[in-house]
């Protein structure tokens, strides 16, 4: 361990942890005005869309943005509402994937609809896109450090 951090390594670290509460929150009450499920809805369906429609769920769970602590009850939730459905796994019979249903690709469009302006108006309305490239930039180095370890 390399000691205790400096101020200026606190208050980044305490400026980007409220940055990002305070930018899902906006983005979660986005959703919930225009009567849309919760971000973490949007997680699954796209994860899922990526990688070509199924995956086993702890696939889902390494891949989703957002944690996740109970993904078998969102999941079961998600089942219910028609978005997703479990398919059982020929070579593992214990075990099953997620798959997308053709109502959860719907879903996921019009989540989208009003998702991707959230986030416009979360970050891209308050920095210029050079600060958006600097973010993004030291984010991804952050990214990449924290993963090597």
């Amino acid at each position: 361990m390399s000691g205790y951090p400096s101020e200026t390594v606190v208050r980044a670290w305490a400026r980007l942890t409220k940055a990002q509460r305070q930018a899902l929150a906006a983005i979660e009450r986005t959703l919930g005005v225009s009567q849309l499920p919760p971000l973490a809805w949007y997680d699954v369906l796209l994860e899922l869309e990526r990688a070509g429609g199924e995956l086993r769920p702890f696939e889902l769970e390494r891949e989703m943005l957002l944690a996740q602590y109970n993904l078998s009850r969102l999941i079961d939730r998600m089942e219910q509402a028609g978005y997703v459905a479990r398919r059982a796994l020929k070579q593992d019979r214990r075990g099953h994937a997620i798959v997308i249903t053709p109502a959860g690709k719907n879903l996921r469009r019009r989540m989208w609809e009003v998702y991707g302006p959230a986030i416009q108006a979360a970050i891209g309305d308050h920095l210029s896109a050079k600060q958006v490239e600097t973010l993004g930039a030291l984010l991804g180095v952050l990214l990449e450090k924290l993963a090597a370890k």
